[in-house]
């Protein structure tokens, strides 16, 4: 994994990358504009680093893809979406230290 943050994915491939992950998937749905979402980069990519064998982390720019935005009723920066199956499965809004964040996730991954 890249040491510069979490890869991020686009209208384009994420339903190869998200929907057709054999791994459950942690979207962040994040924006330029949006300082919470800049405060949670270092968050996302500890855990991306320490998850990686049991959850793929990645964002998608909700200003450049409106399609995946706008299919999942994202309204607020950031958004994290958890998808499994390639269902989503949970969703939650707003920036988390990186402990929350690990215990909402503990029941979907």
């Amino acid at each position: 994994m890249s040491s510069h943050g979490v890869p991020e994915v686009t209208d384009a491939d994420f339903a190869a990358e998200v929907i057709g992950s054999e791994l459950p998937v942690l979207v962040e749905f994040t924006a330029d504009w949006c300082p919470p979402c800049r405060q949670m980069a270092p968050v996302l990519s500890a855990l991306a680093e320490e998850e990686g064998d049991r959850l793929r982390v990645v964002q998608l720019n909700v200003d450049r893809n409106p399609a995946t935005t706008n299919a999942y009723k994202v309204l607020s920066m950031p958004t994290f979406m958890v998808f499994r199956g390639g269902e989503p499965v949970k969703s939650m809004v707003g920036s988390r230290p990186k402990r929350r964040l690990l215990e909402e996730l503990s029941d979907v991954v």
